[in-house]
C-alpha cells in the first residue's frame, strides 16, 4: 500500500495576516472592556493588571503565534481522484473527499477575505462527515479550483448521492 503523503499546496501568504486581523477584533473589544472597567472601578489595581496581563498573553498568542502556526499546518490538494486538506492548529484534521462524491463545490468570500483578496471553497461530498474546505486562498485561486473541481466531478461516471 502507497504510504499517504502531505499534500501540497498552501493557503495563500496572506493568510496569516487575514488571521491576526480577525483573532485581534476580539481581543480589542476585550482590552477596550478591562479599560472601562478600570475607569469605572480603580479599586482594585491587583486585579486590573493581572486582568491586562492575561489579556496581552491571550492576545500576543493568538495574533502573533496561532496564525503563523496554522499556515504551517494548512494544507489542501485537488487530485482526480480526491480532494485531500490537511487543516488546524491545536487538533490537526486531515480530510480525504472522492471525487466521485463531491456533491456541491462552493466559494465563499468574508468581507475580511474580500478586503484582502481571499475566498474559501467548501466541497460538499455525499459524507456524514461534512464538507471539506479550502481556506484562505486567493480568490483566483479559489476561482480556479472550483471550476476544476466542477469539471472533474462532471467527468465522473458515478452519481455523489
Amino acid at each position: 500500500m502507497k504510504p499517504l503523503v502531505d499534500p501540497a499546496n498552501r493557503p495563500s501568504r496572506k493568510a496569516p495576516l487575514v488571521w491576526a486581523v480577525a483573532a485581534a477584533v476580539p481581543w480589542a473589544l476585550l482590552a477596550i472592556g478591562q479599560v472601562v472597567w478600570w475607569l469605572l472601578d480603580a479599586r482594585w489595581p491587583l486585579w486590573h493588571g493581572l486582568a491586562a496581563a492575561a489579556t496581552a498573553a491571550g492576545a500576543l498568542f493568538f495574533i502573533g503565534v496561532v496564525p503563523v502556526w496554522r499556515y504551517r499546518v494548512h494544507r489542501w490538494e485537488v487530485g482526480a481522484q480526491a480532494v485531500y486538506t490537511r487543516t488546524g492548529w491545536l487538533v490537526e484534521e486531515r480530510r480525504i473527499a472522492p471525487i466521485s462524491r463531491v456533491q456541491t463545490v462552493d466559494t465563499q468570500r468574508s468581507p475580511l477575505d474580500r478586503l484582502f483578496g481571499l475566498a474559501n471553497v467548501t466541497v460538499t461530498t455525499a459524507s456524514s462527515a461534512g464538507a471539506v474546505q479550502i481556506v484562505a486562498l486567493d480568490s483566483d485561486v479559489a476561482d480556479r479550483i472550483a471550476a476544476q473541481l466542477t469539471d472533474i466531478a462532471a467527468l465522473g461516471e458515478q452519481d455523489a448521492t
